[in-house]
């Protein structure tokens, strides 16, 4: 129930009213109609811009326009009086009535409240952390992880058909650099004094226990063959192996994706078939690309190479397809991939990128517009960096990993909760501290732990209640029921608009892909509940729980049952526990 959406129907309907009366003509645009909370709630509780959009088609005065509809909206029984201000904006404030009914939808409705049907079962494809697979994640894989996995649960709670993927990249020579150290480690672990581990491969100590178990079931097998034989074996069991650590890292912090992509898949045909599609369209040649920046003519050998036409999309440089000795490129794996979604069926792809791979979105976009002749679209949502303290103070690098701090430590230390809030309680575009002291105190400074304690504060009054009233009088049922005209105290109110704002944060937030908003919403529906409970301790007439008054008892524990519906809602999307008490 978007109360901002109900009111754009209602005003439609009074659009209609007035063009029948002949005071607006029929052929009028109303695609730029909005309507919104005021920027100051003492204005009323909705806006709308409705008679400034229309003035000039219909050739009348905003004002005059916005009188008619005002008029019209006036009439229903749940608003309390229309006002017309500024140039025409027509502010409406609502009657205590429509507040009681967002309660009671937020009660009957529980774990649907706040959902949508904007994104009308369209199928998008929401590819995050996607992480090479030659290590453990680190704390910078962390942000990605978490925001996609919020951004597709806000998706789909908005009524999109989403799958979550990730794609691995088990080809190239990353994967190579990978067997290479896991041969140096098997070596090692069958006893040979190697010393230092040479540049260029993985010095992590993450894959001893795979080398150990190697050495175990081959014995000296692997070490006496030729680089030739044991490379592919090794690519394998490290690519296996990492996958594995990978999943069990993610499930730590209740990440599952739908599917796992393997690059490698590509190579046995699709690769070449988009290339060959590619070039039926006239879309590829043999070309030159200027040297990369920061290289004189001096240092750069040109070769000529086959070259996909991105410049036409809309991309910087046209892009390579194949190297001068006829290997496929990464990009030419980024191009079948997105072919590969395509023909899923996917409209929109959304990638889920690092801050280093900012350069990714032109290119991205120019292979949506080429594969897809402008039917899907490439969508790259950016990450940046986090930095990690320790009050205040930068934490050095891991023992575990050997040059960066895993993932692992860092929930293992704070909790799932407390990184997976932190990191969307900022825009993921902008760049992100993250204090392992700030993010374990149990102070409002503390959002996660803010919002957790309203819920746990509401579900500590509920046990209150049912050692005076019996369960049966608390039932849903009742609570539903509940008289909640006596609720008139405007702190009351304020957590029933807040409660009101939810299924149109939800709609906002998964249109701008900005679950960071979720976060922010559910701050400040914790911030008016402890607002309230704070009343309620200096003023004995507005605790939630009336010995004397068993009605206002009860409306007043519908509303907070209501409160922690949308809380645990809220947070369910973000992948946090609603927490019933605090330990």
């Amino acid at each position: 129930m978007n109360i901002f959406a109900e009111f754009e129907a209602r005003i439609r309907t009074a659009i209609s009213e007035v063009q029948k009366s002949g005071a607006l003509p029929h052929d009028i645009d109303l695609s730029k109609i909005t309507t919104e909370p005021p920027r100051d709630e003492n204005h009323g509780d909705v806006s709308t811009n409705v008679a400034m959009v229309l003035a000039k088609p219909a050739g009348k005065s905003p004002m005059e326009i916005a009188q008619k509809i005002g008029d019209i909206l006036g009439k229903a029984d749940d608003v309390l009086g229309v006002n017309i201000a500024g140039p025409g904006f027509i502010n409406i404030k609502l009657a205590d009535a429509f507040w009681h009914k967002v309660v009671r939808a937020a009660l009957s409705t529980r774990t649907e409240f706040g959902t949508s049907k904007i994104g009308n079962g369209e199928k998008i494809n929401v590819e995050y952390v996607s992480v090479n697979p030659t290590g453990p994640l680190h704390v910078g894989h962390c942000r990605g992880a978490i925001f996609g996995d919020a951004l597709a649960n806000l998706l789909d709670y908005a009524g999109f058909d989403v799958v979550r993927e990730y794609y691995f990249n088990d080809a190239g020579a990353q994967i190579d650099a990978l067997a290479r150290s896991v041969h140096w480690r098997i070596r090692e672990a069958l006893g040979e004094k190697l010393g230092e581990m040479p540049e260029g491969l993985y010095p992590g100590e993450y894959l001893k226990p795979l080398a150990e178990n190697l050495a175990a079931k081959h014995g000296a097998e692997l070490t006496s063959m030729t680089e030739k034989e044991w490379l592919p074996v090794l690519r394998a069991a490290g690519v296996a192996a990492m996958m594995a650590l990978i999943k069990d890292d993610l499930a730590m912090l209740g990440i599952h994706h739908d599917v796992f992509f393997s690059e490698l898949s590509l190579h046995d045909g699709e690769i070449k078939k988009t290339i060959e599609d590619l070039n039926a369209k006239g879309l590829i040649y043999d070309g030159f690309l200027p040297p990369p920046k920061g290289r004189t003519p001096e240092d750069w050998k040109a070769r000529e190479q086959t070259l996909f036409r991105a410049t036409d999309f809309g991309d910087d440089i046209d892009r390579p397809l194949m190297k001068s000795n006829g290997d496929y490129t990464y990009f030419a794996a980024d191009v079948a991939y997105f072919k590969n979604k395509f023909d899923r069926g996917f409209s929109q792809m959304i990638y889920v990128l690092g801050a280093d791979h900012s350069g990714y979105i032109k290119r991205l976009q120019a292979i949506a517009k080429a594969i897809s002749g402008g039917k899907a679209e490439a969508v790259v949502r950016i990450c940046q960096m986090v930095k990690l303290f320790r009050d205040g103070i930068p934490v050095k690098m891991s023992k575990r990993a050997g040059n960066f701090i895993t993932m692992r430590e860092v929930v293992e230390e704070v909790g799932s909760d407390s990184v997976r809030f932190m990191m969307l309680y900022r825009k993921n575009d902008a760049p992100l501290d993250f204090d392992f002291v700030k993010v374990t105190e149990q102070s409002r400074d503390n959002p996660v732990f803010y919002v957790q304690y309203a819920h746990a504060r509401i579900c500590s009054v509920k046990r209150g209640a049912s050692e005076n009233i019996q369960e049966s009088q608390l039932s849903s049922k009742v609570l539903s029921e509940a008289s909640l005209e006596l609720l008139n105290d405007d702190s009351e109110r304020q957590l029933m608009r807040k409660i009101a704002s939810f299924p149109r944060i939800i709609e906002s937030a998964a249109r701008a892909h900005e679950p960071h908003r979720l976060a922010f919403f559910l701050y400040e529906v914790a911030s008016t509940f402890h607002s309230l409970w704070n009343k309620g301790k200096e003023l004995p007439h507005l605790r939630f729980i009336d010995a004397e008054n068993y009605d206002t008892t009860i409306a007043r524990l519908a509303l907070i049952t209501a409160t922690a519906n949308v809380i645990e809602r809220g947070l369910a999307i973000l992948g946090v526990e609603a927490i019933e008490e605090m330990r």
